[in-house]
C-alpha cells in the first residue's frame, strides 16, 4: 500500500495555530514515501530509502578507495582519517572483543557494518535526505540476521554439532534438575531474543529520534504565528539540541551493533566449559 502523496512531506505547510488546523503530529505516515520506480503491488520496487541507502553504500566504499587506492608512508588529510576510523573499530572493537590473533580475518567485516549502518543513520540530518534508513526495520532486520547466520555457522564449524548444541543452549550437568529448563531458555535467548534485540535496538533508537526530530520541526513551523511565535522559537532550539543529541545517537548505534557482533563471534569461537 502507498502513502498518500500528501503524507510524504509529514505536514501540511499551510497549517499553523490559530488558523483553524489541528496539530499535524508525526506518525507511521512520516516513514511511507511514493515509489520512484515502480508501484508497490508490483515486483519492481524502489522508493527514497532503497535510494539512500544505495547511495550510501557507494558513498563509504567511495570514501575508503580514494583514501586507500595510493597509500602513501606519510599519509593525507583522506588516508589519515579512514586510516583512524579503521584503526578504531580494529582495536578498540574488535582486538578488545575477539582478540588480535582470531579477530583480524573479521575486521574487514564489522569495519563495513560501522561505516554502513553510521553512513545510514546519518542521513537523518543531512539536508534532502532527512531520513535514517535504519529507522525502517528491513534493513536492521537484514544486518542482523547476515550476523546471526555467520555467529551460528562459525560455532558448529568451530565446535562441531555436539559441541555447537553446548555452547548454544549452555549445557552445564551441574545444575542438574535445572537444567532442562535452563537449556530452554538459553536457546529461546541464543535463537530468537538475541537476533530480534540486536535488530529491534538499533532499528527503536534511529525510529524514536528520527519521531522527534520532526516533531520539533513541525512544530516550530505549526507555532510560527501570532503569540505562538515565542513558543516557536524555544521549539526550534529544541531541533538544534536534538540534532546535535542523534548526531551522537547515530555513532553510538554504529558503535553498539558492531560491538554486539563481536561479542557473538568471540561466543561462538569460544571454548565451551
Amino acid at each position: 500500500m502507498s502513502a498518500d502523496p500528501t503524507q510524504v512531506l509529514a505536514f501540511e505547510t499551510d497549517c499553523h495555530i490559530f488558523d483553524g488546523c489541528g496539530f499535524p503530529a508525526p506518525g507511521l505516515h512520516s516513514f511511507l514515501f511514493e515509489p520512484l520506480v515502480g508501484d508497490a503491488d508490483s515486483s519492481v520496487y524502489f522508493n527514497k530509502t532503497m535510494l539512500l541507502a544505495l547511495l550510501g553504500s557507494v558513498i563509504v566504499v567511495g570514501f575508503f578507495w580514494a583514501a586507500f587506492r595510493k597509500p602513501k608512508v606519510v599519509p593525507g588529510k583522506l588516508q589519515m582519517v579512514a586510516e583512524a576510523g579503521y584503526d578504531f573499530i580494529r582495536r578498540g572493537v574488535v582486538y578488545e572483543t575477539i582478540g588480535r590473533k582470531e579477530g583480524e580475518k573479521y575486521v574487514p567485516l564489522v569495519v563495513s557494518l560501522f561505516f554502513f549502518i553510521w553512513m545510514m543513520n546519518l542521513w537523518s540530518i543531512i539536508p534532502v535526505a532527512q531520513f535514517p534508513v535504519t529507522s525502517i526495520i528491513a534493513y536492521p532486520a537484514v544486518l542482523a540476521l547476515i550476523v546471526y547466520v555467520l555467529w551460528v555457522s562459525l560455532t558448529f564449524k568451530r565446535h562441531g554439532f555436539v559441541g555447537a548444541f553446548k555452547n548454544i543452549s549452555g549445557y552445564d550437568k551441574s545444575l542438574g534438575p535445572v537444567l532442562p529448563l535452563a537449556m530452554f531458555i538459553e536457546l529461546l535467548s541464543n535463537l530468537l531474543v538475541r537476533p530480534f534485540t540486536h535488530a529491534v535496538r538499533l532499528f527503536a533508537n534511529m525510529f524514536a529520534g528520527h519521531t522527534l526530530l520532526l516533531l520539533f520541526t513541525i512544530a516550530s513551523w505549526y507555532l510560527l504565528n501570532g503569540i505562538g511565535i515565542a513558543y516557536a522559537g524555544v521549539s526550534f532550539v529544541m531541533v538544534i539540541v536534538m540534532t546535535a543529541f542523534e548526531l551522537f545517537i547515530q555513532a553510538l548505534q554504529a558503535y553498539v551493533f558492531v560491538l554486539l557482533t563481536c561479542t557473538f563471534i568471540q561466543g561462538a569461537l569460544a571454548e565451551h566449559h
